[in-house]
């Protein structure tokens, strides 16, 4: 699509427009308008995006703008602060459409509707790289060779049926490394939930039938397997082979347990999501059911920013663009209401998959339901919301208060270290605002300085203060992007305090209101004392609810930074001198490690044995041994 798109000159101004606000702007980019389809954007006096939108007919649609009447209240707030318009043409209207949601996630226009929660989601994994196959887990791109399903909604949801899956089908769950090197059953075997394929207990033909269960289970066939063990099992138990015949009945009571905790199991929808909205007060969700192999894989709720007002088919229809940007579309796509552009998203959909996508707005049988049931979950999760937005909200403006803000605060950052005598070090921060914790936004920084005093809280602190608004001045310098905290809490006290405020007036943002907290004399909670420049420390009184609010930031924050320091720790642990070794990555790295046992004989084999490694080519095996050798 990228020769397919011709910009418009950004430093040309043909029409005369910049010098135009509102109706007067968007009628003078008329002139130069064609009707091709593409994507058209708003800007405000400062350049900033206001909002983006695609087009059949770019001259059509823009010309609708033009007219001083007959807006929402949102659009014409929006066509009101339009200070300079930019356009892009595309071959087809679907191409416009995918353009459209692409540039809204990436500059996210106030007044466009914006997923803001964009994670991935879980796979089960079943590998074909080895012979007796392994069941895992599996997130990001599907690289390995092997079957995946899924998506789950949740790590959760992929855990608790890998754990009954283990029950059922006696599948290993161990890495390849570790297969190897078994030399008797692991303690799986032992509770039976594997059939240690690694020390011979199951020939590789009945393995793989299991790994065949497995994989129909998955699909939604388990019905057949459950009649097929039950026949195993009466065969076994006229046979006399009594252990035999226990071991199917344990595995058939597990695979009915699958089946009871998987709550809505439609019969008649083998593969869709479920998408359904709810709006409500200004804000909105998005409850995504995920069916597939006739099965309920969870659900995940989206809470997307509404665009200052937007109507429920462009809020859907924005949310499906931008969520399945990132994600695989199923065969069918089951909708709560309609859409702007039903036939353009399907088409979209279609050409993401390679397959043909349905789009259903469902109005009775088991798919209704299926959407009913998402439905009420949206309205429920959207209400719970709701609540706690509005208890944020008071303890904000209690804060605001009890700070003497000019300002209720809308972003809150807290920082905090962690580190054990000085050793991998980590700073962390976590954000806050008036829907709770925005973990999506928490950063955490590797301490690099090498002249830093083990130890040195004020060093780290600096550090990493440093590097977030060095950055912060160079992406958003006019602080009009929504990147800035309007309040930071810091854990520490005078010192503390000091040292920070020396820190921003170093990078001239001495405007910026902090706070230090620190645990008071006798080092309890709820005797917190808080520190501002040139200003008397002072305490809340015990039972205060922003007392209790500060805690939860503080704690949250120390939670994030021991998290990080904890993995930084281990991967430490873990580290080889193989780590650094140019053309070895993890695989290599295995092959080396099971051939030789450990690096420190990697190290001092010979350039022979080194060749002599299953998938370490001549080139590979030279390079190890110069690496080793050759360092002095």
């Amino acid at each position: 699509m990228t020769d397919a798109v011709i910009p418009q000159p950004a430093d040309a101004d043909p029409t005369g427009a910049d010098s135009l606000r509102g109706h007067a702007c968007i009628q003078a980019h008329l002139r130069t308008l064609d009707n091709a389809p593409g994507v058209y954007r708003m800007l405000d006096d400062k350049g900033a995006v206001l909002y983006v939108g695609k087009a059949r007919n770019l001259k059509k649609r823009v010309a609708s703008y033009a007219k001083p009447a007959g807006h929402t209240p949102r659009i014409a707030r929006m066509i009101a602060a339009t200070a300079s318009m930019m356009f892009l043409t595309t071959r087809t209207e679907t191409e416009a459409l995918l353009l459209e949601q692409n540039l809204i996630k990436q500059l996210k226009p106030r007044y466009n509707v914006l997923l803001r929660d964009d994670k991935s989601f879980p796979n089960i994994l079943v590998s074909q790289q080895h012979e007796f196959a392994q069941i895992k887990k599996h997130r990001g791109a599907k690289t390995e060779k092997g079957e995946y399903f899924g998506p789950f909604a949740s790590a959760g949801a992929v855990n608790r049926t890998l754990n009954q899956l283990q029950k059922v089908f006696l599948l290993r769950n161990c890495s390849d490394a570790t297969f190897a090197a078994r030399t008797r059953p692991c303690l799986l075997f032992q509770i039976a939930r594997c059939s240690a394929p690694c020390v011979g207990r199951i020939s590789a033909e009945d393995y793989a039938a299991l790994v065949g269960d497995a994989t129909k289970f998955l699909t939604g066939k388990s019905t057949k397997i459950q009649a097929d063990l039950a026949a195993r099992m009466a065969e076994a138990s006229a046979a006399l082979e009594f252990e035999r015949a226990a071991a199917l009945r344990d595995r058939i009571r597990a695979l009915t347990q699958v089946q009871s905790v998987q709550g809505v199991n439609p019969h008649g929808v083998p593969e869709a999501d479920v998408v359904a909205l709810h709006s409500e007060g200004g804000q909105a969700c998005v409850q995504v059911f995920f069916i597939r192999g006739n099965q309920n894989w969870g659900n995940h709720a989206y809470f997307p920013r509404t665009g200052s007002g937007a109507e429920p088919e462009e809020i859907l229809e924005s949310f499906l663009g931008q969520f399945y940007d990132s994600h695989e579309p199923p065969r069918m796509v089951l909708l709560s209401g309609e859409i702007e552009n039903p036939d353009l998203m399907q088409a979209a959909l279609s050409a993401r998959l390679g397959r043909k996508v349905e789009l259903l707005v469902p109005k009775r049988g088991e798919k209704a339901e299926l959407v009913e049931n998402a439905h009420r979950n949206a309205r429920e999760a959207l209400g719970r919301r709701l609540a706690e937005t509005t208890a944020q909200a008071r303890l904000l403006d209690g804060l605001a208060e009890a700070f003497a803000l000019e300002a209720t605060p809308q972003r809150i950052e807290v920082y905090d270290n962690s580190h054990i005598q000085g050793t991998n070090a980590v700073g962390g921060m976590i954000v806050a605002g008036p829907e709770g914790f925005v973990k999506s936004a928490y950063r955490k920084f590797n301490i690099k300085s090498d002249d830093l005093t083990p130890g040195d809280d004020f060093g780290m602190m600096k550090e990493v203060l440093l590097r977030r608004f060095k950055r912060l001045l160079k992406e958003d310098p006019d602080r009009t992007g929504g990147l800035w905290p309007d309040l930071l809490l810091i854990d520490g006290g005078a010192g503390q305090v000091s040292a920070v405020a020396g820190i921003l007036a170093e990078l001239g943002i001495a405007d910026m209101p902090f706070i230090g907290v620190a645990k008071g004399v006798d080092r309890d909670a709820g005797k917190e004392e808080f520190h501002r420049p040139g200003q008397r420390p002072f305490a809340l009184r015990h039972n205060d609810p922003v007392l209790y609010f500060i805690q939860r930031l503080r704690d949250e924050a120390h939670r994030f930074a021991i998290g990080a320091h904890r993995q930084k720790r281990a991967k430490a642990v873990g580290a080889t001198p193989l780590d650094d070794v140019p053309g070895v990555g993890a695989a290599r790295k295995r092959a080396l490690l099971a051939h030789f046992g450990s690096a420190k004989a990697v190290a001092r084999a010979g350039l022979a044995d080194l060749k002599s490694v299953d998938g370490i080519s001549d080139t590979i095996a030279e390079t190890v041994y110069a690496f080793f050798h050759d360092r002095g």
